[in-house]
């Protein structure tokens, strides 16, 4: 039961961190092209980021297919990893705290999932070990 609560409160989270960041991406647009300038990023790749980071929850929380959802947490995975580096890369420590909060909640995140979900993920085994 406790790894149930686990799963569905870090998934939410993640979920809530993830949307919130496309939301500003799309909003706030022209800061958000400097930030990723400031990093060494192109600007065109702000509205790719954003329709990723919505595609990645929306697969998490369908979970249409068990291993597109893996996919999408591999990609986000790989995503906040390479954001805290690229701000640490520029001596930015504060920018890669939403990074590292998100990694926290993605580990705990996949690796409870086969407690919440009916359709087990052959990995999150592994993970939970």
């Amino acid at each position: 039961m406790a790894a149930n609560y686990a799963y569905w409160i870090s998934t939410a989270l993640l979920s809530l961190l993830y949307l919130v960041s496309a939301v500003l991406y799309v909003t706030r647009g022209g800061w958000v092209r400097q930030a990723l300038a400031d990093l060494g990023y192109p600007a065109y790749l702000v509205p790719v980021i954003a329709a990723v980071k919505v595609l990645g929850v929306a697969a998490i929380l369908s979970r249409v297919s068990v291993p597109l959802s893996d996919l999408a947490y591999a990609g986000i995975f790989y995503h906040l990893l390479l954001s805290a580096l690229a701000h640490l890369g520029v001596r930015k420590p504060g920018g890669a705290l939403p990074a590292a909060l998100g990694l926290a909640l993605l580990a705990a995140s996949f690796a409870t999932q086969n407690a919440a979900r009916d359709v087990p993920s052959p990995y999150a085994q592994v993970a939970a070990l």
